[in-house]
């Protein structure tokens, strides 16, 4: 890992008052900037096709290891872009310290994003920090969290793709924008919602919906994942419609602080 940090040159600040976060600022300041901790918790994506592990995703855990609502319940508007920028960079730190080879799948807020061009800095800066090549890293944005300006999302996803990294919508099929997200986003990955994985091999309109999800994302060129994913039926009844990638409790469940082993069928 690298010891360098890179000077705090070109320090901007947004209209409402708020500066620009650095990695070095997120690195210091994070518990006294936010006035909470947390940490990471990884969970694997797998790729059934490769025989390994496609991605880990970094969700957030409490410092001991508590649940990710103890840790978002402290989170409101004053604090929200802080978060959302020490989270980025607490991923990337935790996962170059376990040795990842794999991509790093990172959640972000777009509610927090005020410039995409100035927000993404304190993260490329992580990346070269901790030595993560930035083209391994996934932004997840959640279909579940109500957009306010969806230009400003269809504006982040621009900055992302333009710079070389892969954009992922999460929760597809249970958020407010479903199929134009689709279109006007061209994300590289989509995730499947749990609830309509939940019991698909028994459910047929479940089945009809995720179908038409891979068709449509083979010809979109969109990486599709399963998550949420706990039963053999499940997966079997996944794997039928041509879906690669997995991510659920009946691969591994999320191991806090480290990079699980998943079970492979």
């Amino acid at each position: 890992m690298s010891e360098h940090v890179p000077e705090l040159n070109d320090v901007e600040i947004f209209p409402d008052g708020v500066r620009q976060v650095t990695c070095r600022d997120c690195l210091q300041d994070a518990k006294n900037s936010l006035g909470f901790e947390f940490s990471m918790a990884f969970q694997p994506i797998v790729d059934i096709d490769q025989g390994g592990v496609y991605a880990y995703e970094a969700l957030v855990r409490g410092p001991n290891g508590e649940g990710a609502g103890s840790v978002l319940s402290q989170v409101n508007d004053r604090n929200r872009y802080y978060f959302d920028q020490a989270a980025r960079i607490t991923a990337i730190r935790l996962a170059a310290e376990l040795d990842i080879e794999t991509r790093l799948s990172i959640n972000f807020m777009p509610n927090a994003v005020y410039k995409p061009q100035a927000c993404i800095r304190a993260t490329m800066e992580a990346a070269e920090i901790y030595g993560i090549d930035p083209h391994k890293l996934i932004f997840e944005v959640t279909e579940a969290e109500e957009i306010v300006d969806r230009n400003h999302l269809k504006s982040i996803f621009d900055e992302y793709r333009e710079r070389g990294l892969l954009r992922a919508i999460d929760d597809y099929g249970e958020g407010f924008a479903g199929l134009n997200h689709l279109i006007e986003l061209e994300p590289d990955v989509v995730k499947i919602d749990l609830n309509l994985v939940r019991g698909i091999d028994t459910d047929r309109s479940r089945q009809a919906v995720v179908r038409s999800t891979a068709v449509m994302c083979e010809e979109m060129d969109i990486r599709l994942i399963a998550e949420g994913v706990e039963t053999r039926a499940e997966y079997e009844t996944l794997r039928e419609y041509g879906v690669q990638l997995f991510q659920g409790y009946w691969f591994a469940r999320p191991a806090f602080e480290s990079l699980p082993d998943p079970h492979l069928p």
